[in-house]
């Protein structure tokens, strides 16, 4: 069985229902390891080396995420500048990540026409992933199609429960 580290990105993290929810779900998972990075570093101190070796004891990686104005919260975005670092994660030995699937779980307020050509996003929601296909690359990730739930404002439980439930099938098959 593999083991997958969830690194979740929520600014507020006791604020959000979906991320909640799918944090909840996940820690009972035996082979999943959730880091709640808000949680760890509130002054955004991360600690690199102990980041590192969590990557390193891990098989797959997730990112998970509510999608603020087209990238990942503040947290997400400074630990991939202060942990994917070169040597490590990409050029010369920088090869410790390589070949470890990379999912990126993704909740949006908008709905899915939102995130269209003729929506009010302009652009289908695959064009706002280039920069973390890119850094799957980079690093010699194997990139996975992003699970996604959207519309989250107005989100019912049930449409909570059963996007959570899509996460949880998409983290068991990572565990496989």
């Amino acid at each position: 069985m593999k083991k997958v580290l969830v690194l979740a990105g929520h600014r507020t993290p006791d604020e959000s229902r979906v991320n909640r929810a799918a944090v909840e779900a996940f820690k009972a998972l035996p082979q999943v390891t959730v880091h709640e990075l808000m949680r760890e570093y509130p002054d955004f101190q991360i600690d690199v080396k102990r980041e590192q070796a969590l990557l390193l004891a891990h098989d797959a990686v997730v990112m998970l995420f509510p999608f603020w104005w087209y990238s990942s919260p503040a947290i997400l975005k400074e630990w991939q500048d202060q942990v994917l670092e070169h040597g490590f994660a990409y050029g010369t030995g920088g090869d410790r990540l390589r070949g470890k699937p990379f999912l990126l779980m993704v909740s949006t307020g908008g709905s899915e026409q939102a995130y269209s050509p003729e929506g009010y996003n302009r652009y289908p929601i695959d064009a706002f992933w280039l920069p973390f296909n890119a850094t799957a690359n980079m690093t010699g990730m194997i990139w996975q199609p992003p699970a996604l739930i959207q519309g989250t404002h107005v989100l019912t439980d049930d449409d909570l429960d059963a996007g959570v439930s899509r996460w949880l099938s998409r983290i068991n098959a990572l565990c496989a």
